[in-house]
């Protein structure tokens, strides 16, 4: 297996948590799997790590109810295709995703805009699935425009997505670290005992002052140069994963190729 899978047993619900590689952003998908079906959360970068965690959400035995992508930004998107299940999302998730058009995953396979596409829109409030309580609620700002933060209250479960990266390098590209700070700060709830991030292996909540730690280090860090930002951030985080993710924030921020 080429992704690393962490399974958090919480009764009636099991989260098993798909990280892919350090070469693929260590971008995390989240199968919640209830009594008797699975929600999936975030649909990979790569075609061969979707076609991975399909497989092994198979094996679970249980059918796909739905895939939740979380945010627009195409590492979490760019295998939906692949689940063969309704793709749910917020309406302003739907169209930014639909603004970026057809892509390729990073080994070249064209990801057809029409086949992502998401099929049922998520309001924000509570939806009780298979017995279990879902609160969605949009989040503005950040890591990103706009994006979806699911809690299970019932199972102390926090899917955070990309507004949490766990030891990997952190993708700051939106300019918007004051207001994720801010974010970050509201987040952190004793009630929450498991944190699941968007880039990482699920953490508790000491992740919100790592996080927290990072984004000031690069509100310190972060001038006009993208190489010198990147060497100085990885010395701040040596044992971080990813460096490739600080090349497509410069990407965002200065126009530097990657």
């Amino acid at each position: 297996m080429r992704g690393t899978v962490t399974i958090i047993d919480k009764g009636n619900v099991r989260v098993h948590s798909y990280t892919a590689p350090d070469t693929a952003l260590n971008v995390t998908t989240q199968l919640i799997e209830t009594p008797s079906r699975l929600i999936a959360v975030d649909g990979q970068v790569t075609v061969a790590d979707a076609d991975e965690v399909v497989e092994y959400a198979k094996g679970l035995g249980k059918p796909l109810d739905r895939l939740i992508i979380t945010h627009a930004h195409p590492d979490h998107y760019q295998g939906a295709h692949r689940f063969d299940a309704p793709i749910h999302a917020l309406a302003v998730t739907r169209d930014e995703m639909a603004a970026r058009g057809d892509l390729k995953d990073p080994t070249g396979i064209p990801v057809p805009a029409a086949e992502t596409a998401p099929t049922d829109l998520i309001t924000p409030g509570t939806e009780v699935i298979d017995g279990v309580p879902f609160v969605f609620e949009a989040v503005s700002g950040g890591e990103t425009t706009e994006q979806l933060l699911i809690r299970l209250p019932e199972h102390g479960v926090l899917v955070a997505q990309d507004l949490v990266y766990h030891h990997t390098h952190v993708f700051v590209g939106n300019n918007d670290v004051a207001r994720w700070l801010d974010i970050l700060q509201a987040l952190s709830d004793p009630a929450y005992d498991t944190v699941l991030p968007g880039h990482g292996l699920p953490a508790g909540p000491d992740v919100f002052a790592e996080m927290a730690e990072y984004l000031q280090a690069a509100q310190e860090l972060l001038g006009d140069d993208g190489q010198a930002y990147k060497q100085a951030i990885i010395e701040r985080f040596p044992s971080y994963g990813s460096p490739f993710v600080i090349d497509i924030g410069n990407y965002y921020l200065f126009g530097t190729p990657f």
